[in-house]
């Protein structure tokens, strides 16, 4: 199994569209990476691990909630940074998964290549799930555009019955 964690702020702060949006509202865009992140981890079947830092929080408690079967927010507790908590895990678990960390923090990169992890900066990930959105999108409108949309499956039974006796009759 493919884990991927998420350095959230350095990602919102790194990709065009939420760092537009969090320049106005920061709960805004991270359910927008949340969004992303659902849709990503679905289709790849991986399991994503958002981590954002309460570093500078006055008595923040350490918080993670689960969002459906593949995704995974956390939030650290008090003087914790996300790299510290992504470090911690990745030691624990980076030799037993495969397992990416998307940051572009240089000084990151060193730590986790030791512990087994890959880092994955946090533009060449943006561009990696802009390709999946694609892939998506044009599933989906595959999809719809082969549903047919035939009389029968808008009209009453009795009524089709009648016009295609019209239509016999002919």
């Amino acid at each position: 199994m493919r884990i991927v964690f998420v350095d959230g702020y350095n990602v919102l702060n790194s990709w065009p569209e939420l760092r537009d949006i969090i320049s106005y509202d920061i709960d805004a865009a991270r359910k927008k990476l949340i969004e992303i992140m659902q849709n990503y981890s679905s289709y790849k079947e991986y399991k994503v691990i958002i981590v954002y830092d309460a570093y500078s929080c006055k008595e923040s408690v350490q918080r993670k909630d689960k969002i459906g079967a593949n995704l995974e927010v956390v939030f650290t507790k008090e003087g914790e940074t996300a790299d510290s908590y992504i470090e911690r895990t990745v030691a624990c678990i980076g030799r037993k998964y495969e397992v990416f960390v998307v940051t572009s923090d240089n000084l990151e990169q060193q730590l986790i290549f030791g512990r087994g992890a890959v880092r994955v900066p946090s533009m060449e990930f943006y561009f990696e799930v802009k390709e999946i959105e694609k892939i998506i999108s044009t599933k989906v409108i595959k999809k719809s555009s082969n549903k047919k949309n035939l009389l029968s499956d808008r009209i009453s039974k009795d009524i089709f019955d009648k016009l295609d006796e019209m239509r016999k009759s002919k």
